[in-house]
């Protein structure tokens, strides 16, 4: 074929205009599928997969056009068709026409594509594909490498501090440690582990302690590409590790572009104490205490008081020693005036030696919340989220502060940033459940608490917590069950009351008996705790009783015994009383309404 007439026949059979149709078709797909594929979450694989359909089906296309023609009456070859039809050229108009909506239609694209990151950056803190902000960290426990397994303490304190230090930036999420402590140092999937924890960076790491030397290896992963920012090796004296810890927070907060308050910058350049021995016993008290039991929490005092020994100005020991006295209460069940008054004396004292500890005063507001001063623990709280945004148990204290009060609305917005900084935390979980069967999401609340029990199915909070909604739902048979549960797997004087009042309701009224005549006649101490009693004298009618029952409870401080359902204010099993000018009073008096 003469090269001129083969060009002529190329136009006259439409092939550049199919090629540059195809070419604007093929642009807008992609444009299209770099907006849509990370909305949904889609692989990376699947884009390269579409990229390569497409430049497989470019040639396809071309010969497609070449030896066929499209015409009223269907698809025809070429050589069915005389030279003399303008088919051709009608078609190739209607190519055109497309191509040119096509390409207007991409050119949109493309400018939101190239709009968007200004956008995103001027309105919002900036994302990755899957809504996560960039600017988001775990930082998984770090691997004991010292010959002595007992220095896992020291390795899980250095970790602790080292979030606690990132965390005093306002502009990074820095997820609790409750959450990361489920992961061990270099995961096999470090995409799906900041998944699950909702950031966009890991920072992993070692320990190795010998004698005074210690060598700490960091590095800082980006999730999404596996890619390492950063890593470092320090090998420093014992005496240092304060200085590493700040190092290693800085770099990662520079290497993420995270502004430093002057606040934060305080707590990097800080040293808590100049005793080596000091700071390993509060690291030994910190690694009891966060193995929320009674023994460990008395072990964790101890540690704490011997912090205090070696250096009576060591503010983070007292703040420690409030942390422990503040959650006596709620695993002794003993009545928590005394308990309260240590922990405000430990956490005034801590705030005394440095007014920008967040635990402290997270320590002080819970305290104060216990002794029903919930205007104070308000000012308190606000002090310690300032200070430490990313502090999950100052968000989840707060929330329960609200919820004591009937604020819902604020209880549910603390409680969901709680959440999301500790998103596997079975308490912050089972409390936010809590929270929406409070307001009345009852099956979002049932969902909610699945969620909690597939994380961990003998967590008894939750079991409780479940009770109630399904309770509240009109399910007495499944609440029973759900209390029995959670009574099986550790009883308390309130999941044994929940028990009893689920037998007065479906008409098993001795069994319910026997078991209120067994908690108020127990010789073990705080079986007979007054709230619970109270709820249980209810269900049977007696409110007499249960009024003095519950003004017992008032001024022993002990109405938090109840876990995070106990409120004078909001708690639906008092409701009979409501109408009582007894009650009323008391319920006054509880909020700090009388004068």
């Amino acid at each position: 074929m003469n090269p001129r007439n083969f060009f002529a026949e190329l136009k006259r059979r439409n092939v550049y205009k199919v090629a540059v149709a195809y070419a604007v078709v093929a642009w807008l797909l992609i444009q299209a599928a770099s907006i849509l594929f990370p909305t949904f979450e889609a692989p990376v694989w699947v884009m390269k997969v579409l990229v390569a359909v497409i430049i497989l089906g470019f040639p396809i296309a071309l010969v497609f056009s070449w030896a066929f023609e499209i015409t009223p009456e269907g698809i025809k070859r070429e050589e069915d068709i005389a030279p003399n039809e303008s088919i051709a050229r009608h078609t190739g108009r209607k190519i055109v026409g497309i191509s040119v909506v096509v390409a207007v239609i991409a050119a949109g694209l493309f400018v939101f594509q190239f709009l968007r990151p200004r956008l995103t950056s001027a309105d919002a803190p900036l994302t990755t594909a899957a809504g996560i902000p960039d600017k988001s960290i775990a930082v998984l426990p770090f691997d004991n490498l010292s010959r002595d397994p007992d220095n896992i303490y020291f390795s899980e304190g250095i970790q602790d501090e080292i979030l606690t230090r990132l965390a005093k930036s306002a502009e990074l999420k820095v997820v609790s440690r409750t959450s990361t402590e489920r992961f061990k140092s270099s995961p096999s999937s470090v995409h799906e582990i900041a998944q699950e924890l909702g950031v966009a960076n890991i920072l992993e790491g070692s320990v190795q302690k010998e004698n005074n030397e210690v060598r700490v290896n960091v590095q800082l992963i980006k999730a999404a590409t596996d890619a390492h920012l950063w890593a470092e090796t320090y090998d420093r004296k014992l005496t240092d590790i304060f200085a590493v810890e700040s190092e290693i927070a800085r770099t990662v907060a520079g290497t993420l572009q995270a502004k430093l308050t002057g606040s934060a910058e305080h707590v990097l350049a800080s040293r808590p104490t100049e005793s080596p021995e000091a700071h390993q016993l509060y690291l030994r008290g910190r690694y009891f205490w966060n193995r929320r039991t009674l023994a460990n929490l008395k072990t964790a005092i101890g540690y704490f008081d011997q912090a205090i020994e070696r250096d009576p100005s060591y503010a983070l020991a007292y703040a420690g020693l409030a942390d422990s006295y503040s959650l006596m209460p709620v695993y002794s069940n003993n009545p928590p005036k005394e308990d309260i008054a240590r922990a405000l004396a430990a956490a005034h004292r801590a705030l005394e030696l440095d007014d920008t500890l967040a635990e402290a005063h997270t320590s002080l507001a819970n305290a104060l919340e216990v002794d029903f001063q919930f205007s104070a623990a308000e000012q308190e709280f606000k002090r310690a989220i300032a200070l430490n945004p990313s502090y999950a148990t100052a968000h989840q204290w707060f929330g329960e502060c609200f919820q004591a009060q009937g604020r819902f609305a604020e209880s549910l917005a603390q409680l969901q940033q709680a959440h999301e900084l500790d998103p596997l935390s079975l308490i912050i979980n089972s409390v936010l459940g809590s929270n929406l069967g409070t307001v009345g999401h009852l099956d979002a609340a049932v969902e909610q608490f699945h969620k909690t029990l597939e994380i961990d199915s003998n967590f008894g909070p939750a079991h409780f917590m479940l009770g109630e909604v399904l309770e509240a739902k009109g399910d007495l048979k499944g609440a029973k069950a759900a209390y029995e549960k959670a009574a099986a797997i550790g009883r308390t004087p309130m999941r044994e009351a929940m028990i009893a009042r689920m037998d007065v309701m479906t008409g098993q009224r001795e069994e319910a008996r026997k078991i209120l005549d067994a908690l108020t006649n127990s010789p073990e101490p705080g079986s007979a705790q007054p709230y619970p009693l109270a709820l249980i004298h209810l269900a049977f009618g007696e409110k007499e009783e249960a009024l003095r029952l519950l003004e017992q409870a008032y001024e022993e401080r002990s109405i938090q015994l109840a876990g995070n359902t106990g409120s004078l204010k909001t708690d639906p099993r008092l409701d009979p009383l409501r109408r009582d000018p007894r009650f009323e009073k008391l319920v006054a008096e509880y909020l700090g309404q009388t004068k």
